[in-house]
């Protein structure tokens, strides 16, 4: 796509990225066909191909954002399943990525807006608040009918549908070492998941432990600013970045780290990313670099070491929903599935599995419509396939998909923790 950037535009490091990425744009069409909001509304403006369009002229022309540009920016879930359909090497991510942030130093948002936008990044980031919000929401929960005839309310409505009816304990599962040691690894303790479904880490650090690694937290480490980051807080997110590149970085220069052990996969794609988010900060552009090559989702770095023994009987049929951060985002595809299909499960894949589900972070509650139908039809594919229990990696899926879905959502993790050694999946045990 051919650009008009002055030199002096070109000057700025961001800017000069999104130059690079949209000139690589051939118009070529290939990304419409696996975008959610196209294959909803069939609007030109919400494909990739379209917003880049829209975020060029802004961008180009120095714009003030509109009222227009800024519905469909919003509209994107950021699922990136654009980057796996396009064959020029487009990337979306760091384009709409930067658009935002434009938005959020330019436009000034309804007052509703600006208000959710500020309680969501005040409130998910923390698990102590977030633990609060959820116990709240039962408050409000019987008022929701009523708040739902607002629009101002919506988002609020959706945030009440998907609080769970009980909230878990804080965690207890604490950093472990190995019996017969192989090496040592550090978890990230997350914001949202500890809250919504602390069963994940306690899985996670049983099978690592039974694998030879030693987990441990590290004790500065905190959100990872994906949240701020795809809401255009770009000091807030770089400011998460660099904490955490701080906190890892003692453990790997201390007793030392194999790898950095992501379970979320939203939160992994940033955490890879930060060599790039903090590539023109000189004080924190190599270590950036550094932490980013240590980071592996589980499944991903399960995949590479050798598991204990399978235990039989184990032979459930699992969907396996491929979180977008995963797939898209971090291209880990293969390895979810073939741990799965090891551990003795039949592994089934639903139609449309590139598809996002809706859940995209905030996505389900700023976009509460879009995010509905999306999660309705990732559902409806599911349940096709008729299995026993779906398996997902990314917390946000399980919140998104377990509220439409008949049968339990539960982490591969947990699934591998079982298959090996660990207890039944309470999820599972419950349900039947």
């Amino acid at each position: 796509m051919q650009t008009n950037f002055t030199p002096a535009q070109l000057a700025d490091p961001a800017l000069a990225t999104a130059e690079a990425v949209i000139r690589k744009c051939v118009h070529c069409g290939f990304c419409t066909a696996t975008c959610p909001t196209y294959v909803l509304l069939g609007d030109e403006l919400d494909s990739p191909r379209g917003r880049i369009y829209l975020i060029k002229d802004m961008l180009e022309n120095e714009r003030a954002p509109t009222a227009e540009v800024v519905k469909h920016v919003d509209r994107c879930l950021s699922c990136l399943a654009c980057m796996t359909t396009c064959p020029s090497g487009v990337n979306y991510m760091h384009l709409v990525d930067h658009a935002r942030a434009y938005i959020d130093q330019r436009y000034q948002r309804p007052w509703s807006e600006r208000l959710w936008r500020a309680l969501l990044a005040m409130i998910l980031p923390h698990p102590a608040r977030f633990r609060l919000a959820l116990r709240l929401a039962a408050l409000g929960r019987p008022f929701a009918g009523l708040l739902g005839r607002a629009t101002v309310f919506k988002p609020l409505v959706a945030m009440l549908a998907l609080a769970p009816r009980h909230v878990p304990a804080a965690p207890s599962a604490a950093p472990s070492p190995a019996r017969a040691r192989k090496g040592r690894v550090a978890i990230l303790k997350g914001c949202a998941e500890p809250v919504l479904r602390p069963e994940i880490r306690a899985a996670t650090i049983r099978l690592l432990n039974r694998c030879g690694y030693d987990v441990t937290f590290a004790p500065d480490e905190a959100c990872c600013g994906a949240l701020v980051h795809h809401m255009g807080k770009e000091e807030a997110a770089l400011a998460a970045a660099r904490r955490n590149v701080d906190a890892w970085l003692r453990e790997m220069d201390g007793d030392g780290l194999d790898a950095i052990i992501i379970t979320a996969s939203g939160c992994g794609t940033t955490i890879k990313d930060y060599g790039h988010l903090l590539r023109a900060d000189p004080a924190y552009a190599d270590k950036a670099a550094r932490v980013s090559t240590l980071a592996r989702d589980i499944s991903e770095f399960l995949a590479a070491i050798d598991l204990p023994p399978v235990e039989p009987g184990k032979a459930l049929t699992v969907a396996y929903h491929a979180a977008c951060s995963l797939q898209h985002g971090q291209k880990v595809t293969d390895a979810p599935r073939q741990l799965l299909a090891r551990a003795g499960f039949q592994v089934k894949v639903p139609a449309e599995s590139h598809l996002c589900c809706g859940s995209a972070g905030t996505y389900n509650i700023l976009q509460p419509e879009l995010a509905s139908q999306l999660g309705d039809r990732k559902a409806a594919n599911l349940a096709r396939l008729q299995p026993d229990v779906i398996a997902t990696g990314n917390i946000g899926c399980a919140m998104q998909i377990g509220a439409r879905a008949e049968v339990p959502v539960v982490h591969l993790v947990e699934l591998l923790d079982w298959a090996t050694g660990g207890p039944r999946p309470a999820r599972l045990a419950s349900s039947s």
